[in-house]
């Protein structure tokens, strides 16, 4: 392991001083003033974030990326044998016979169906509503935003006690006014991954409601000016200017919503426990890692994932680019 570890930092200090040397030449190409001093102190500033980024980004994904071909058990560290392509295929088996894995890929996309399309809709209907030029609305952005600065851990446990199927649940208690209920909803397979849902969005809504906004501002008020000129309804303002020109933003925030959502673990873990109608494959992953101590097999699910999940971003970013 630490002579694996050593030569992925001499690849990436072999990579950081190819860069630095491609600059000096490229400099005395252009005919460029290059003082050694000032780009030295550069790169040295550079130093320590790329030594984190060795640390707890590019070692975690060349260690994941070589355990996926192996039979690594976390009790049996010094017994790793390569074993080709044979976690793969257990993987395709368990989705063939639709075992956990199975259950854990239809519900991690039922999830990301529902929940990028709702967060996003509701940060930019929120956007538009903070955006507007009238007294107290900077109080509103500031209750909307307040969700995403608490921990996603604390407000997970808070919508398990307003879903509580006893009397303490806020829900339940509301529904025993017109004597309904008590209902466990996170414990019903077909409601518990729509509560997940709409917990995760009304959470994580508020961020992208700040970049909406941030979006909003570049837009010219002269272009709005002009189209109420024309008759144009605010509908027509919306989907003709409004839109167009939030469309680099939307493209952002549709890839980060996106891989967020498909990695989406704390919700169901802390809401529910692993159950099949809940389990995702970030929950998979981590149960085969940390629970049956299956590293290899973990890490092929990762590989998965990631391929996935970056084929999937790519195709975003070709429909939803600009022209």
């Amino acid at each position: 392991m630490f002579l694996g570890a050593l030569l992925v930092f001499i690849a990436m200090a072999a990579a950081f001083g190819t860069v630095a040397v491609a600059d000096v030449i490229k400099a005395k190409k252009s005919k460029e003033i290059y003082r050694i001093r000032e780009y030295g102190s550069a790169y040295l500033m550079l130093l320590p974030a790329v030594m984190l980024a060795f640390i707890f980004v590019v070692l975690p994904i060349v260690y994941s990326l070589g355990y996926a071909f192996t039979d690594f058990h976390m009790y049996y560290p010094n017994d790793i044998n390569f074993v080709g392509w044979d976690n793969f295929v257990e993987l395709f088996r368990e989705i063939s016979v639709k075992g956990e894995l199975y259950h854990a890929i239809i519900n991690t996309a039922i999830f990301v169906v529902c929940v990028v399309p709702l967060q996003i809709g509701l940060a930019l209907v929120l956007a538009l509503f903070t955006n507007r030029k009238k007294k107290g609305v900077k109080i509103f952005k500031v209750c909307f935003f307040t969700p995403v600065v608490i921990s996603l851990t604390v407000t997970s446990f808070l919508w398990v006690q307003i879903l509580a199927p006893n009397g303490s649940g806020m829900l339940n208690s509301f529904l025993a006014m017109f004597g309904i209920g008590p209902i466990d909803f996170l414990a019903q397979e077909d409601t518990a991954m729509l509560w997940i849902v709409l917990m995760s969005a009304w959470q994580g809504c508020g961020y992208q409601m700040l970049i909406f906004s941030s979006g909003l501002t570049n837009i010219r008020d002269d272009l709005y000016e002009a189209a109420s000129l024309d008759g144009a309804n605010a509908w027509k303002k919306f989907l003709h200017i409004t839109l167009p020109g939030l469309r680099s933003t939307l493209l952002y925030i549709t890839i980060t919503v996106f891989v967020g959502a498909c990695r989406v673990m704390i919700q169901p873990m802390l809401m529910t426990d692993y159950k099949l109608h809940t389990v995702t494959l970030s929950y998979y992953m981590y149960q085969l890692g940390y629970g049956s101590k299956l590293v290899g097999l973990s890490s092929a699910v990762a590989l998965m994932m990631t391929v996935v999940i970056g084929c999937i971003t790519l195709l975003q970013r070709k429909f939803l680019k600009e022209d």
